[in-house]
This record gives C-alpha cells, structure tokens and sequence, in this order.
C-alpha cells in the first residue's frame, strides 16, 4: 500500500463525504458512474452502485431530492429525513473511496465518513430556517442550488484534486459552525 494512494484516498473520502452532507443523492450517483467509467474503484460491496439498477435508483432518488429540495415545506421535510440519509451516504462514499487502497477499518470509515456527512447537513439544516425566515421561504431554491453545485464541485475535485476539495470543504464548514452553534443557543 502506497502512503501516497492511501493519502489521497482518504481526503478524496472527506471531500465525498462532505459533498454527501450537502445532497445525500448526488455524491453517491457521481461515483456510481465514475466507477462504471472506471475512473475510480470503489471497495465492494459499494461497487454494486454501478449496476444499472442502482445507478437507476441514484438517479431517480438524486432527481427527486434535487426537485423537492427547491419546494418550500418539501425542502424541510427533506432536510428532517437527510439527518439519517446523509450520515449514510456520507459512511457508503467513505467506506468505499477508502477500502482496499488503506487498509482504513471499515468501522473507522463509517464512522468518519457519516460523521462528516452528518454535520455538514447539520449545519445545512440548521441554515435553512433562517434562509425562510429571512427571505419567506422565496430564497430557499437559491440556497438549494448552491448546496447542489457545492456538492456537485467537492465531487469533482475529491477525485480529481482531493486536497483541495478537503480546503474547499473546510472553507464552507469552518466558519460556519460557530454560527450555528449561537443561533442554536439563541433559540433556547
């Protein structure tokens, strides 16, 4: 095992599983086909993602949260489900960008990649109140699609710049954690 590989491997992992926290759907669907084209491999058994049917149902979960997301009342219902789905996602991507290349316990994996999925979503859920109570739920679609083409970059460069899509990941979590912990406490 090169440590390099191992390395990448791992940050490539923080940068799915970030992306995962954004849109739980999208992620997943992305490596599906980037392991279909063979860009990537993935550890089984999340290499069954690139069967047609699961690239199917990746697309079809994927377009759903994608069209539902941009839908006041949708969105937050959405957001209350992504809680379970994203840290799930989030512990797939890991596991499977990590398996064989780093020798990583499957069970460190899981727990790095939903823990890291878990609270970018955790921060994205804790936003989006504030987005509907600031804008009456109109600039709910604008900040849905950011989260999407966030999501859709830290995909693009975990696996073509991983290092960079851990400092683009940190960039956007960071600085708001703070924040969401005051207005958190503020509501108590």
């Amino acid at each position: 095992m090169d440590a390099g590989s191992a390395l990448g491997a791992v940050l490539a992992a923080f940068g799915l599983s970030g992306a995962a926290g954004l849109n739980a759907w999208l992620p997943l669907l992305a490596s599906a086909f980037a392991a279909r084209l063979d860009w990537v491999e993935l550890a089984a058994p999340f290499d069954d993602l690139t069967s047609n049917a699961g690239i199917g149902v990746l697309g079809a979960l994927t377009l759903a949260d994608f069209v539902g997301d941009k839908i006041p009342v949708v969105d937050h219902a959405l957001h209350v489900v992504g809680l379970g789905v994203a840290p799930v996602s989030g512990a797939a991507l890991f596991a499977g960008q990590t398996g064989d290349e780093t020798g990583m316990p499957t069970l460190l994996a899981i727990l790095l990649g939903g823990g890291t999925a878990g609270a970018v979503h955790a921060i994205r859920a804790a936003i989006r109140p504030l987005s509907t109570a600031g804008t009456a739920g109109l600039g709910n679609p604008v900040l849905s699609f950011g989260e999407d083409a966030s999501s859709l970059v830290l995909v693009v460069l975990a696996f073509a710049v991983p290092v960079v899509a851990v400092a683009l990941l940190l960039v956007l979590v960071v600085p708001l954690t703070p924040r969401v912990r005051r207005w958190r406490a503020g509501r108590r």
